[in-house]
C-alpha cells in the first residue's frame, strides 16, 4: 500500500501527532491529508481554469499546475501538526508559570503532589490537561513517575518537559519537590523575560519593514499608477486591480504571520 510507505517517509509523524493532540495513527492521518488536498487541488484549479479563460491564456497551463497545487497542499497539511504543537507550546508557555507557584502554594500548604496535580488540572485549561492525563494514569495503577515521564515525552512544550523533569527527578532521589519546583520556576520567569525583550527588539524593525512594503509602497505605487494612467493613457483593467489586491494581502498576512511567529508564549 502507498499509505503506509509515505507514512514511513516521515517518521516523526508519529510523535508530531501526539503532541499536537491529533487522535489518528500516521495512516490515518496521510490518507486524510491525500483526500483533503485532492480536494483543494481540484477546487483550485477549477478556479485558476476560471481566471486563465477570463484572461484568454491557454488551458494548457492549468494541467501542469495541478500537480504543483497538490502538492504544495500536500506539505502544508502534512505540516499542520508542527503549527498545531506550536499552538499548543506557547499556549503552555502561557500558564506554566503560573501553574509553577500555583503547585508551589499547594505544596508549601502541605498538600499531597498528587492531590495538587489534581487541582491544578481543574485550575489551567491548557497545561491542566497534561496533568489530568498524569492523574488518570496514576488511578489506573500507574506508577506517577512512570505517569510523569509518559506525559513528559508527548508535551511540545520545552519548559514544560524540563518542569516535569525536576519534579521527577526529585521524586526519586528524595530530594525537595517544592524547592525544585522553586528554582526551575524562577528559571522558566527569567528565560520568558529575556524573550519578551528579544521579541520587543525583533518587533521594531518588523513593523518598520511592514509599514514600508506591505502599507506605503502599495499605496504610493497605486496613485502612480492612477496618475500614469490620466496622462499616458495607460489602462487598469479589474483583473489587473485584483491581482495588485491579491498580491498586497499575501505581502499582508505573510508579515503578519512572521510577526505573529516570532512571538513567544508568554
Amino acid at each position: 500500500m502507498i499509505i503506509p510507505r509515505i507514512a514511513r517517509s516521515f517518521p516523526y509523524l508519529k510523535v508530531e501527532l501526539e503532541q499536537a493532540n491529533i487522535e489518528l495513527t500516521p495512516e490515518q492521518f496521510i490518507k486524510k491529508i491525500l483526500t483533503t488536498s485532492v480536494i483543494v487541488s481540484i477546487t483550485l484549479t477549477i478556479a485558476l481554469a476560471m481566471v486563465f479563460y477570463r484572461l484568454d491564456v491557454n488551458l494548457a497551463f492549468v494541467l501542469l499546475a495541478f500537480p504543483i497545487i497538490f502538492a504544495g497542499m500536500f506539505f502544508f497539511f502534512i505540516n499542520s501538526p508542527k503549527g498545531k504543537s506550536n499552538k499548543i507550546t506557547r499556549e503552555i508557555d502561557h500558564e506554566i508559570v503560573y501553574a509553577g507557584r500555583f503547585l508551589l502554594i499547594e505544596l508549601s500548604a502541605g498538600v499531597p503532589l498528587f492531590d495538587a496535580m489534581k487541582n491544578i488540572s481543574d485550575a489551567y485549561p491548557v497545561i491542566g490537561k497534561y496533568f489530568k492525563q498524569i492523574v488518570d494514569k496514576v488511578e489506573t495503577g500507574k506508577p506517577i513517575e512512570q505517569a510523569i515521564n509518559e506525559v513528559s515525552e508527548i508535551t511540545p512544550s520545552e519548559n514544560f518537559r524540563k518542569f516535569l523533569f525536576q519534579i521527577l527527578n526529585s521524586m526519586k532521589t528524595g530530594g525537595d519537590v517544592a524547592h525544585a519546583l522553586e528554582s526551575i520556576t524562577e528559571q522558566i520567569s527569567k528565560e520568558q523575560l529575556i524573550n519578551i525583550k528579544e521579541y520587543g527588539k525583533k518587533l521594531n524593525p518588523m513593523v518598520l519593514f511592514y509599514l514600508l512594503i506591505a502599507v506605503i509602497l502599495p499605496s504610493l505605487g497605486i496613485a502612480i499608477l492612477a496618475l500614469m494612467s490620466t496622462f499616458t493613457g495607460l489602462t487598469l483593467s479589474l483583473s489587473n486591480l485584483i491581482g495588485i489586491n491579491f498580491v498586497i494581502g499575501i505581502l499582508q498576512l505573510s508579515f503578519l504571520s512572521i510577526i505573529q511567529g516570532l512571538r513567544k508564549g508568554v
